[in-house]
């Protein structure tokens, strides 16, 4: 019997509802801490990123258009920010991450894959219970400020649709 409890929350594919694992962080809460994998391997941790505004940046996959895009929008708006990271969270490969990353031109950013730690998807509610992406992320943007505190969420109704950055980059621009 596996250890993941399933929650009520959902999201969709294309239409299609789609259960997710875990609870989605509320606005107000603190972060739960994590260790996720970079592009040399190294286990890399929330406080890894202490003192500093974070916007996660949760996909399926970069190798999608729609993952692809949100990475390339992040890179540009929120990058360029003081005091800020923009980690982009996905179930790929470090070195496919990087690639992908390295061919965009995208080079303020950072990447961290769940091949290690695929227990952040449970704890951030957003591990894909069945269908065609059961085991990878839903689409999420989750801001916190540099003490980690949740200030801004978004579980993306369709995880073929893009998140409302608008939305996301006020937040993070307001802490």
């Amino acid at each position: 019997m596996s250890k993941d409890t399933k929650s009520n929350t959902t999201t969709a594919l294309a239409g299609t509802p789609v259960r997710l694992y875990g609870q989605f962080p509320q606005v107000g809460t603190t972060a739960i801490p994590f260790s996720l994998v970079d592009k040399d391997l190294r286990d890399t941790t929330l406080d890894s990123f202490a003192n500093k505004r974070k916007v996660l940046n949760i996909v399926p996959s970069l190798d999608t258009p729609t993952c692809q895009a949100s990475a390339r929008r992040f890179n540009k708006e929120a990058s360029g920010l003081d005091n800020t990271v923009v980690i982009n969270i996905s179930a790929d490969l470090p070195f496919a991450m990087a690639r992908f990353c390295s061919s965009e031109g995208l080079d303020n950013v950072v990447n961290l894959s769940t091949m290690r730690g695929r227990e952040f998807m449970r704890d951030y509610g957003v591990k894909i219970a069945d269908g065609k992406l059961a085991g990878l992320t839903a689409r999420a943007v989750i801001v916190l400020d540099s003490k980690n505190a949740v200030r801004y969420t978004e579980l993306v109704s369709d995880i073929k649709n893009e998140p409302n950055y608008e939305a996301a980059l006020a937040a993070l621009k307001a802490i």
